[in-house]
């Protein structure tokens, strides 16, 4: 059985595993919906994924899929012209992410997000600070179930008339919480934080 923890890198002779600093863009979203994720290099590709899905606010009810070069990680399928490997496979470092310009995250595969995925920069960990971690953002993440990027851009200009059939019906099934500007980081690193439990 393969762990959800993070993998062990750091074997002896080896340095000491980096952290990276991910920007996480949502394709196609106007305004700009981002987030900026702070990650071991010993990560699992499984928990970026999860890490992922905590920041945008998304409940993990769709395949997913990581595309770097000509590799796929995910949910495993191999059918056809399509292979994706097993994300629960692979670290981060495996992937040598700190030394791409790129990778492409794809959830609910064919209509729904992608999310670009670059590396800023790496460092040496900090002390005490508790990984992932989301440093910065804005916006909140595209609802689950809003049905793509034209459909969240239509609910984002209905929600601007609150007052108007189809705004009472957005506002409805959205609740009243729902705030398209905010990027609650407080709300994100707390579920970071469980990811660990």
């Amino acid at each position: 059985m393969i762990s959800l923890q993070e993998g062990r890198g750091g074997a002896a002779g080896k340095p000491a595993a980096r952290v990276l600093s991910l920007r996480m863009v949502v394709i196609g979203a106007q305004p700009r919906v981002w987030r900026r994720l702070l990650v071991r290099e010993t990560m699992w590709l499984s928990r970026l994924h999860d890490s992922i899905q905590i920041a945008f606010d998304w409940f993990d009810y769709q395949t997913h899929s990581f595309a770097l070069d000509d590799l796929k990680f995910g949910n495993p399928v191999k059918r056809d012209e399509l292979n994706i490997e097993d994300d629960r496979d692979v670290t981060l470092g495996d992937l040598n992410l700190a030394s791409r310009d790129r990778m492409m995250y794809e959830y609910h595969i064919g209509e729904g997000w992608k999310v670009d995925v670059r590396v800023e920069k790496a460092a040496a960990p900090g002390k005490g600070v508790q990984y992932p971690l989301c440093t910065a953002g804005e916006r909140a993440g595209p609802p689950e179930d809003c049905g793509g990027v034209e459909a969240f851009h239509d609910m984002l200009a209905c929600l601007k008339e609150p007052n108007s059939d189809l705004g009472r019906e957005w506002l409805g099934w959205l609740g009243p919480d729902y705030d398209p500007g905010v990027c609650d980081l407080d709300k994100v690193n707390k579920g970071l934080r469980k990811l660990g439990k």
